[in-house]
């Protein structure tokens, strides 16, 4: 299977299309510290794609268009978070080489039309044109081939996108749904960040994953964790992150500590989404 980084004589084909296509799980990583050092680390660290996130993460679009140069650096698939449902921010991170886009509370089937429709060149859409660094090559059929090679993700996170979730998984275009389950937790009200989620939270994954599925799109999620995560692939997820960047330093780090000194591992909260 080829790499992703280097040049191509056309677009570079999305490694995850064939992934996804060949029924793979996905395993994602999750970038929200302002280090091209780290963003190049996870993405020759064995994960299928990283995705930098401008909604929580710890920088501004110029750092994030950084960390996607980073991320392009290696072999895994440069995806990113836009903070809302903004077509001159989706559009800057596609144009700086972004693969794929989350985004965050897409709440009924209108909006999660509208995030497609700023993901595609007219006429199917309204990108902008300007690729910029994802045509850094200048080389012929990158708008002709973007629209089929550029993934849409429409975050599940609220009650409202919880109850439309069939009909927001339809709609046209739309490659995939991805939840947040410490904002779903909040919207369903119950206790976010757990290890094991709440029935509530466990049911609502259930029904998010079927809704995906029966609409022929992916489904992914947000994990806290490696457990979290085989918990969700046992679920149908076709797309699963097992912890952010923090959550994965701070763990490795008290491990580490632990280790040298004998005593049990503790940690703080994970964070997460």
């Amino acid at each position: 299977m080829h790499k992703f980084h280097g040049e191509a004589e056309h677009m570079r084909d999305n490694r995850l299309k064939e992934l996804f296509g060949a029924g793979e799980t996905v395993v994602n990583a999750w970038v929200s510290a302002d280090s091209a050092y780290l963003a190049e680390t996870l993405s020759h660290a064995g994960f299928d794609s990283v995705t930098v996130d401008l909604q929580h993460g710890m920088f501004g679009l110029d750092g994030a268009v950084r960390l996607i140069q980073a991320v392009s650096a290696g072999p895994a698939v440069p995806l990113a978070r836009t903070p809302a449902l903004d077509a001159a921010v989706i559009g800057k991170l596609l144009d700086a080489g972004a693969y794929g886009i989350i985004c965050p509370a897409v709440d009924d089937p209108v909006q999660a039309a509208r995030f497609v429709a700023m993901c595609r060149y007219p006429p199917t859409g309204v990108r902008s044109y300007g690729p910029a660094r994802a045509n850094l090559a200048q080389v012929p059929g990158y708008v002709e081939r973007a629209d089929a090679q550029i993934l849409t993700w429409a975050m599940i996170e609220s009650r409202a996108a919880l109850d439309a979730v069939e009909e927001i998984a339809s709609t046209p275009g739309l490659d995939g749904v991805f939840v947040g389950p410490n904002d779903l937790a909040l919207a369903l009200g119950v206790e976010p960040g757990l290890a094991v989620p709440p029935p509530e939270v466990e049911a609502a994954l259930a029904r998010i994953a079927e809704a995906a599925h029966a609409a022929g799109r992916i489904a992914g999620a947000f994990a806290l964790g490696t457990e979290a995560a085989l918990r969700l692939t046992g679920q149908g997820y076709d797309f699963v992150t097992p912890g952010g960047d923090m959550a994965i330093l701070r763990r490795a780090a008290a491990e580490a500590v632990a280790a040298v000194r004998g005593t049990a591992v503790t940690t703080a909260p994970s964070g997460g989404y």
